[in-house]
């Protein structure tokens, strides 16, 4: 079904408020994503009637918010087509996720001159993880490059991969660029070498329909407030059989068998990775969430956030001065740029006077800047509640801008 966009908007109020006297223009969904009422309301609602805590209570509202709470592991389990719900632990996000892999997996399965290949394209989270684990264990790290256009270098990544590979932790989709990677590739020639895949979900599975099984990655982690939901919440998706070899990552409550003083036993998966009170109400909310994505319909999503793509892309190509950072061929709905002799800072103050909302800097990808020989951009990143109108906006206001230094 095409997306009916005046019905969607008006699910999310933070979009009907002025911001510097005019209209709010929302550009930043990279960052985050606004939360429609459903959520807002799930996560009140659960405060107001079901506040307790799971798994361990006999009386009526335990029973109530451990069944809420497991049905939005039920969800998680079905939006990415894991195998079982097993397979999903409940984390503070996408970083969490990803330090948890390195400090579990890493540490018992990462040895001396072993080596580990991520990506020129990565977020700090992707990167520093790796980059203490291989300092404590004197394993490698090698990095994959990428082209102009923002596209990873497939013939050096092959080149890279060898039988030392032990592990290989990739973007899925750039959050700084947009770009797209052959996940399904990387997978099946890091698995030919022997080595585990972890895919940082964190962009890609807001836009993209997302198969676990099919991609056959052994990790997935991935944030719910990139997907209309709260934020400090995540999920690291791993199969059983690896879950299950690796050693719990925090010792406390609930991932727990028995203990004695002599001996502790630990819990079965998910909950050997879920120490502790959980972020139950957010969990709750997550799950509405979800289903907004599930009644729109993820293909809906896309095909909407591709027009808009397309659209402000041909847009603002025709500005003098506009220089695009990251244009490859496969991509979300992410534009990076700057403005020539312009520093993106300055620009996004600019267009906040006008209020448009975008992202400014280095996106948390220092060395990807690097490898442009630039300091940052400016990020502007479309959701499903955008509108072309909203894009003309932003088209105006960034060539009046340019004219400043470019006339």
């Amino acid at each position: 079904m095409p997306i009916n966009i005046d019905h969607i908007r008006g699910l999310f109020p933070v979009l009907h408020q002025e911001v510097n006297g005019r209209p709010l223009v929302y550009f930043d969904n990279a960052a985050t994503t606004q939360k429609p009422l459903a959520v807002i309301n799930a996560l009140s609602d659960y405060y107001k009637k079901d506040n307790s805590n799971i798994h361990r209570g006999a009386h009526t509202l335990a029973d109530r918010a451990t069944r809420y709470y497991e049905a939005t592991r039920g969800l998680v389990k079905s939006f990415i087509n894991a195998k079982e719900e097993a397979e999903i632990i409940f984390t503070k996000g996408t970083t969490e996720g990803i330090n948890l892999v390195a400090a579990t997996f890493g540490r018992k399965f990462i040895q001396e001159g072993d080596e580990i290949i991520i990506s020129t394209l990565e977020h700090h989270s992707n990167i520093v993880p790796w980059q203490m684990l291989c300092e404590e264990k004197g394993a490698v790290l090698k990095v994959i490059p990428i082209n102009e256009a923002g596209e990873l270098d497939m013939q050096a990544f092959d080149e890279l991969l060898t039988s030392k590979t032990k592990l290989v932790s990739v973007v899925h989709v750039s959050n700084a660029l947009g770009t797209i990677n052959p996940v399904a590739e990387i997978i099946q020639k890091s698995h030919q070498k022997g080595a585990k895949v972890l895919l940082d979900g964190a962009q890609s599975t807001s836009h993209l329909e997302i198969d676990v099984q099919a991609l056959d990655c052994d990790f997935m982690a991935f944030s719910a407030h990139k997907l209309y939901g709260p934020t400090g919440l995540g999920v690291l998706y791993g199969k059983r059989e690896v879950l299950d070899a690796m050693p719990p990552y925090q010792g406390g409550g609930e991932m727990i068998k028995e203990v004695t003083f002599a001996k502790t036993t630990y819990n079965e998966i998910p909950f050997k990775f879920e120490a502790g009170t959980p972020n139950i109400g957010d969990v709750i909310a997550f799950g509405k969430a979800l289903e907004f994505i599930n009644e729109t319909g993820k293909k809906a999503i896309k095909a909407y956030e591709d027009e808009l793509l397309s659209y402000a892309t041909e847009q603002l190509e025709q500005i003098k001065g506009f220089i695009p950072v990251g244009t490859a061929k496969n991509k979300v709905s992410v534009i990076s740029f700057n403005i020539n002799g312009m520093h993106p800072f300055d620009v996004g103050m600019m267009l906040d006077a006008n209020g448009i909302a975008v992202r400014t800097g280095h996106h948390c990808t220092q060395p990807l800047m690097q490898r442009f020989g630039i300091e940052g951009t400016v990020r502007a990143s479309f959701s499903v509640y955008n509108t072309k109108s909203e894009i003309d906006t932003l088209v105006a206001s960034v060539s009046k801008i340019a004219k400043i230094k470019n006339k």
